[in-house]
């Protein structure tokens, strides 16, 4: 603006300079042109009074630098000259201001040199006697005048040009200075031009429209960034391009991407395809991005998210698109061990059902010799008992996954259940030549106690089932700190470190060979695991292939009783 403002003076500057300048000098040519026409008329004047009054003899005192003289006779011939002889001159009579005198008494008459730097002004009067007296005089030409100023007239146009620039300088920075000054975050504190005010005024108020606007949409983006970050679902905002315009912290964690880069995705503005590479993620992508609903199930390390896709349209033109994640991986992993467990327990049922029948026909048919029905009958027994046992686990497992026990909470001594348990598994570690030890004191807890029996004694059933020969399963019951933890310990065969995410689902048998040889249903470890979730319970497992395996159950401060019985 202030070059604008520079240009702008400095150019007016100058036009009203050359303006000025010529329009003085065209004054002052024609101001002096009206003096010499003045001038010669009254020598003209003051001549033809001499030339009356003292006859023609006052002409031959005229010097020669004096304006020249001539006198015409009205025939045109020239009787007086006072700067050429009268021989070579000519007749007169068709000279323009002879002509015009002899009409009209005087006239004045302009002519031009050859070179046209210089020009003659004749002026012409009627004498009493019919004689015409003419005075002239020469001057240069305005080109001739312009010609010989041009020297000075570039130094005065230089110096002009040089005083204006300057002085524009000056004007265009103090006309700007107080524009450069302006407070426009608070316009109305302004100082400044009066013409100013309505803009300032204006520019005020879109300042707190633009500011509430602002507020407004901050406000607004505030609460969506609220609601979508508190979302267990991951929502994803693109682009017709693909690009992330919004993402949620859900959806980044569903994604897989790790804090330290989830700053980083969620500003970055980035294709959306970085975020996975697989072929169903890209195909949902490409098909969303033409428009198309699209839903998948994405495998993201090791869990599930149901995607759905929408197209997001105006106009019949494509806009973006929203992407809906919601983790699956519970309902998916549940549904993976209904069906195992659909299958395990048919195959359980299937294997005692199937030696129960093989059995009965057998003894139908007759092919059984009298003395050896007794061990028929003990085998269909044994089967029998198995059958009901893994039916009486599967209904336990069941009332604890549907919180059906009708069981109540009361105060129960952790050592003296222990005591109890090992009491009735006693005869089977003495079978399993496995000696069972208890170390401890007397501590109660809050607690369901059929439930903690059941807990308890499928621990200390496993503990002896995968023991060694000459064996130890040892339980302590141990306070530390706000916490009352009660360990089984053995020192049998361990429990590789790949399996014991798994022991505690059902069926799950780490040995499969000697599953049959063991015995058991395949249920323990579940029980447990569904017991102690609903005794609210801690469980802990530590295990060393070839040294044994501890299982921990850890009371806490709200599920123990606030007294301690100390022995």
């Amino acid at each position: 603006m202030t070059k604008r403002i520079f240009r702008a003076v400095l150019g007016i500057s100058l036009l009203v300079c050359l303006i000025g300048m010529v329009t003085v000098f065209a004054w002052l040519y024609h101001y002096f042109d009206f003096q010499l026409t003045k001038e010669l008329k009254n020598e003209a004047e003051y001549l033809a009074v001499s030339l009356e009054t003292y006859g023609q003899d006052v002409l031959q005192n005229l010097s020669e630098n004096s304006e020249r003289v001539t006198l015409i006779q009205p025939d045109g011939t020239v009787v007086f000259d006072n700067y050429f002889d009268l021989d070579k001159l000519d007749n007169h009579a068709q000279r323009e201001e002879i002509r015009q005198a002899m009409e009209n008494g005087y006239a004045t008459a302009v002519r031009k040199s050859d070179t046209f730097q210089k020009q003659t002004v004749y002026y012409a009067m009627k004498l009493a006697n019919g004689d015409i007296l003419r005075v002239s005089s020469t001057q240069y030409t305005v080109a001739a005048v312009l010609t010989g100023m041009i020297q000075p007239f570039l130094w005065i146009l230089f110096s002009v040009l040089m005083l204006t620039g300057l002085l524009a300088s000056r004007i265009s920075h103090r006309i700007v200075e107080p524009l450069n000054r302006l407070d426009l975050e608070n316009p109305e504190k302004n100082e400044a031009y009066d013409e100013l005010a309505p803009l300032l005024t204006k520019i005020s108020w879109q300042q707190k429209t633009i500011r509430n606007q602002l507020e407004q949409a901050k406000q607004k983006q505030e609460e969506f960034q609220m609601i979508t970050d508190n979302m267990k679902e991951g929502l994803l905002l693109t682009d017709y391009r693909g690009d992330i315009l919004s993402i949620n912290t859900s959806a980044l964690n569903l994604m897989g991407i790790s804090p330290e880069l989830q700053i980083f995705v969620a500003n970055s503005k980035e294709n959306v395809l970085m975020l996975n590479h697989s072929d169903v993620f890209r195909k949902v992508i490409d098909g969303v991005l033409e428009g198309k609903h699209q839903e998948a199930i994405l495998e993201i390390n090791g869990g599930y998210c149901q995607m759905t896709a929408n197209p997001v349209m105006r106009e019949d033109r494509l806009e973006g698109s929203v992407l809906l994640f919601i983790d699956i991986t519970e309902q998916y992993q549940n549904e993976v061990l209904r069906r195992e467990f659909t299958a395990n327990v048919s195959h359980e049922l299937k294997t005692p059902l199937t030696s129960i029948s093989g059995f009965a026909e057998i003894m139908k048919d007759g092919f059984v010799r009298p003395e050896d029905v007794p061990q028929f009958a003990g085998k269909i027994f044994s089967e029998s008992q198995r059958l009901i046992d893994l039916v009486g686990d599967i209904i336990k497992i069941s009332q604890l996954d549907e919180d059906m026990l009708p069981y109540e909470k009361e105060d129960v001594d952790l050592y003296q259940l222990s005591q109890e348990i090992a009491e009735r598994l006693k005869e089977r570690a003495e079978h399993n030549r496995i000696t069972l030890h208890i170390t401890g004191q007397p501590t109660v807890v809050k607690t369901v106690r059929q439930i903690a029996d059941e807990v308890i004694y499928n621990l200390c059933d496993n503990a002896i089932k995968y023991n060694r020969p000459d064996g130890t399963v040892d339980i302590f019951i141990e306070q530390e700190k706000e916490e009352i933890v009660l360990r089984v310990k053995d020192s049998g065969i361990g429990i590789p470190a790949a399996d014991q995410r798994r022991v505690f689902e059902r069926f799950y048998r780490v040995d499969k060979s000697h599953s049959k040889q063991i015995g058991g249903t395949g249920l323990g470890l579940s029980i447990v695991k569904h017991g102690a979730a609903y005794l609210g319970v801690k469980i802990g497992l530590e295990s060393v292939v070839g040294k044994g395996s501890t299982f921990s159950l850890t009371w806490s401060e709200n599920t123990k009783n606030a007294e301690t019985t100390n022995a």
